[in-house]
Order: C-alpha cells, then sequence, then structure tokens
C-alpha cells in the first residue's frame, strides 16, 4: 500500500506535497479505515455487495447499512440517506485537503490553479483505488442477495410513478363477487403468457347487500402471486391482471407498495387495481422491504400503504413487511428488528392483518442467528420465501412449514416461479411437476395458503401448474364436510379465526368447525346452514375491509 500510494503520488503531485503533513493525515487516514474494514468484514462486504448492486441497476433502492456501521452513524438516521452520511464528511475533508494544498503550495507552480488541480487529481485517483477495493472485495464476497440479484439486469422501467400521499376515510364495504367476461381468443397477449379478456367493470357497492363482518382483517387462504414491478405485470393493466389471477385460480395478489428511494408510490396503481380486484373477489396484500436502519422511517411507509384509500374507497386487505437476512443488506440487529415489528403493530391496532415475510428456514439460515421468533411474534401470520433452487421443493416445503408452525401462526409458503440459475440454482423458471410438488407437500404438512415469486417471472407452464394444482383449492362442502379436503378444511378453518371467529385448525371438519362457520354465517346475514354452501365461500374469500386502529 505504501508503494501504491508512492506511485500515485509521484504521479501526479511533486515530492515535497508528498512529504507535508496534509498528504500524511490522508495515509494515515486511509491505513485506519483499512483496519477498521478488516475489523468488520462482515459489515464493510454487506454495504459493499448493496452498493456495487446499485451501480450495477440505479433504480435499486438505496443500500442499508449493516449493524455495526449504523450504530456508528447513528440509529436515527434516516433511511433514505445512507450514501450522505458517508459522502457528507468524506467530501468535506476533501475540500478541506485540497484549500489546504493549494495555500501551501500555490508559489510553487507556474500558475495558482495548478496546485489545487493536482490535490484534486489525487483525490480522484484515491478514490479510484478505493473503487478498486470495492470491487475486489465484492467479487471475493459470498454470492450476492436473491433480491439484488433479481434487480441487476433488468432495465428501470419507462417513467417513474408519483409519490402519493397516505389518505383516509371510510372504506366501502366490497360488494359480492362480480361475474367475469369470458376468455377472448381475439384479446392482447402480453408476455409471458396470453391473457384473456378483461373482467367485467366493478359492481358498485350497496349499501343493501350482504356482506362479509369486518371486525378483523383477513388472512391470505387459498393461491397467490406477488407483483414486484407494476409496468411487468401485463404492462399494469389491471383488468388483464385480474383476468390473468381469476383464470388461474387466485384468491390474492400482493403488490409491491413502496421503495427506500420513492417511499410510498404504489397510489396510482392501486387506484386503478383495487376497485376491479375487489368487485372480482380478489384480495390485494400489499408488501414492502424495511431495510431497517431507520425503523421509524418504514413504519412511517408501511402506514402510508396501509392507510391509503383510492378515490372510491378501497384500501389494500393486508400487508406484508419483506424481512430479509443481512446477506441482501437488512439490518438484522434485534433491536431495530424489534423496534419496527412492535411499532408497525401498535400503529394499526390488533385487529389488522400483518403478514411476516421471512427467508427459508433452512438449517444453515437458522443457525446463522436469523430473528424468527421476534419477527413473528407480532404477526398474523408467516411467509417464508421457499425458493428451492438445487433443493428438493418437497423437502424445503416441508422443513419450512414445520419448523415455523412452532411459533403458532398461520404459515403460507412462497414458492419459487422464477429463474434461480443466476443465483446458483437450475437455469430456468422451475417445472411443472416442481411447482405441483411444492403445493402438493406444504399442502400436506399444514400450509393454510401458497403463493409465488413472482408475477413478472411466470412462464405459461408456471401458471398453468398453478391453477391446475388440487391443493389449496377452495371448493363446496356440505354440513358433514363432504366434498372438503382436509387442507381445504384446515384453510377454512383459518379463515375463520383470522377474522375471529375462532375454532381449531386441524383439518378436521367436527362439530366445533361447523359452530364456527353458523357463528359467521349469522353475523354475515347468510342464511344459517353450518356448510361451506357458495355464499359462505365467496364472503370467506372475498376482500374485507380491515379495521385500522385510528391515529392517537
Amino acid at each position: 500500500m505504501t508503494k501504491l500510494f508512492a506511485y500515485f503520488s509521484a504521479l501526479l503531485i511533486p515530492p515535497a506535497l508528498v512529504r507535508k503533513p496534509s498528504a500524511e493525515v490522508v495515509f494515515e487516514s486511509l491505513h485506519r479505515f483499512l483496519a477498521s474494514a478488516r475489523t468488520h468484514a462482515g459489515d464493510a462486504i454487506a454495504v459493499l455487495q448493496a452498493w456495487a448492486a446499485m451501480a450495477v441497476d440505479p433504480w435499486s433502492p438505496l443500500p442499508g447499512t449493516a449493524p455495526l456501521l449504523a450504530t456508528r452513524m447513528g440509529s436515527a438516521a434516516p433511511a433514505a440517506s445512507p450514501v450522505r452520511h458517508v459522502w457528507s464528511p468524506l467530501a468535506a475533508a476533501g475540500r478541506r485537503i485540497v484549500d489546504d494544498a493549494e495555500s501551501r503550495f500555490v508559489d510553487r507552480w507556474p500558475e495558482p490553479g495548478h496546485a489545487r488541480m493536482a490535490a484534486g487529481l489525487f483525490l480522484g485517483s484515491l478514490a479510484l483505488a478505493c473503487a478498486g477495493i470495492v470491487g475486489v472485495v465484492t467479487v471475493a464476497a459470498p454470492l450476492p442477495p436473491v433480491h439484488l440479484q433479481r434487480l441487476a439486469g433488468l432495465d428501470r422501467p419507462e417513467g417513474t410513478a408519483s409519490i402519493a400521499s397516505a389518505g383516509a376515510g371510510a372504506v366501502i364495504v366490497p360488494a359480492p363477487q362480480a361475474a367475469a367476461a369470458a376468455p377472448s381468443t381475439t384479446a392482447a397477449a402480453p408476455p409471458p403468457t396470453p391473457a384473456p379478456a378483461a373482467p367485467a367493470a366493478p359492481a358498485p357497492a350497496s349499501s343493501t347487500a350482504a356482506a362479509p363482518p369486518a371486525g378483523r382483517g383477513a388472512l391470505p387462504i387459498g393461491k397467490g402471486m406477488w407483483i414486484w414491478m407494476h409496468d411487468r405485470a401485463d404492462g399494469g393493466d389491471p383488468n388483464i391482471i385480474v383476468a390473468r389471477a381469476k383464470a388461474n385460480g387466485l384468491t390474492h395478489l400482493y403488490v409491491r407498495t413502496g421503495t427506500l428511494r420513492e417511499g410510498f408510490m404504489a397510489g396510482p396503481f392501486l387506484d386503478g387495481l383495487l376497485p376491479v380486484a375487489h368487485a372480482n373477489g380478489i384480495r390485494v396484500y400489499g408488501w414492502d422491504f424495511p431495510y431497517l436502519n431507520a425503523p421509524g422511517d418504514d413504519v412511517l411507509r408501511a402506514l402510508a400503504a396501509i392507510k391509503y384509500t383510492t378515490p372510491d374507497g378501497h384500501r389494500i386487505d393486508g400487508f406484508s413487511a419483506d424481512i430479509e437476512s443481512t446477506h441482501e443488506g437488512t439490518n438484522n440487529d434485534l433491536e431495530f428488528v424489534t423496534a419496527y415489528v412492535n411499532w408497525l403493530r401498535q400503529n394499526v391496532g390488533p385487529n389488522y392483518p400483518l403478514i411476516a415475510t421471512v427467508p427459508n428456514p433452512t438449517p444453515g439460515k437458522v443457525k446463522s442467528g436469523y430473528p424468527y421468533r421476534e419477527i413473528v411474534a407480532p404477526f398474523d401470520a408467516v411467509a417464508p420465501m421457499v425458493y428451492w433452487m438445487n433443493r428438493d421443493p418437497a423437502s424445503d416445503a416441508a422443513n419450512a412449514v414445520s419448523y415455523l408452525s412452532q411459533f403458532g401462526k398461520p404459515v403460507f409458503p412462497i414458492g419459487q416461479a422464477y429463474d434461480g440459475g443466476p443465483e446458483g440454482g437450475p437455469p430456468g423458471v422451475p417445472n411443472r411437476d416442481a411447482l405441483i410438488r411444492f403445493m402438493q407437500y406444504a399442502d400436506a404438512v399444514g400450509a393454510a395458503g401458497v403463493s409465488f415469486w413472482s408475477y413478472q417471472h411466470a412462464t405459461p407452464e408456471a401458471w398453468d401448474a398453478v391453477r391446475d394444482a388440487a391443493e389449496f383449492r377452495l371448493d363446496l362442502g356440505d354440513e358433514n364436510g363432504n366434498g372438503l379436503t382436509p387442507g381445504m378444511v384446515r384453510a377454512y378453518q383459518t379463515a375463520l379465526s383470522g377474522i375471529g371467529f375462532q375454532v381449531g385448525v386441524d383439518g378436521v371438519w367436527g362439530p366445533s368447525t361447523v359452530q364456527a362457520v353458523r357463528n359467521y354465517q349469522t353475523a354475515a346475514h347468510l342464511p344459517v346452514t353450518g356448510k361451506i354452501d357458495q355464499a359462505t365461500h365467496d364472503f370467506l374469500v372475498a376482500p374485507v375491509a380491515a379495521p385500522i386502529q385510528p391515529d392517537q
């Protein structure tokens, strides 16, 4: 390092400058920085990986800082300003060094500006050398994280969604499910699969029609799909999105509602999607990726999504926090994690449905100390990201559901419907057999529902597998439960318990389940039959106006 320093110095500035205090200060500071980086190698690699991914794709969220660096910056640092915290003091120090060099050596150069130019060139070269160190460390580090890899290689969509402010107001109770138009062979077919024709226009809300009870929000039973980039989900067309969801047997969608850089940004998309989805019986859950360096800011962004109301009175049906591990740049310091999950629950109240999206609990992830127990505790359900890569989807699904069931919350595993090749898995989206096998074993070990990452990546084969799988369908049954599989019974029990009609979730149709159904039908002003008839089914899967705790 000494030789490298001398080399750049000899090229750029007179030898006399190297021997002066300003240059010595730079050298000593660089030494201290490198020593600190070696001491906190894990933090350094985490941050360097995130910044490297950001350089590949400027649209990716600003990087989060690792716990030790966050402590140095101050726990109250704004979530959107980690770069400013690092850059500002470095820029100020650089200006001081350049100013000092100019004042000391201005008389040794032919032109007054040459001294300042030489000092600036030296600092610029030093910055390039540091950038080289960043590249070396990043290449030598473990495989880049899943979400950052998904960002890399994707072009930024044209245009940027405007930032909408959170709104408040009463939610219009959803009307009974509207009928969808028959699929058309002449409908436009955006990639990756041909889409059915748009569903019928949303039915207007009725003040006289019976409506699902709304004492508590509903959990995502059945089958779902995750929407990441709005405009890459069938061009962002809500009619096509909902038509595809219905045609493939989905009961719900997850929609990304915010980013670290843009804050809550999903208002325009939700304005179009929510009325159509709700009129057609499709629930919409928001999701966000908190980096947890400033948990208060992350909570405010989540609340903006949760409280946002469309012009015609619709809100999302629930919210999922995608709490990744440190490999994805998320701060897993327990103090920051517990602050976020508890503040979020305190602000929405006990009756709003919150789902914790967590990494696949492989033995390695569990051993690494990821705080599953502390994260799941304030949430109503947990959704593990079961991306099996080179492993068996059956064993991954069984392990995830079995491990997370110990926390006493419904488990809704997320399957892999994207190309895992860049992350070390086989190239291409998993085939039909793998996807169905995942659903079969998730159902067999007690999952209450399932979803897939992601809408924009799924191939026609993947969509067909989701549609055709017998698991996680929600059929009708008589008063003795005939026509219902144990998985269907478990899903209905989860739905009833989630909205406040308590019943044991065991997949067995018995007297307590019949009574819970009867209680629900009474509250919903439906015929009290004690069975899952069409009207009861439609209400149990319909969007529900989830209650939010009023601002204190």
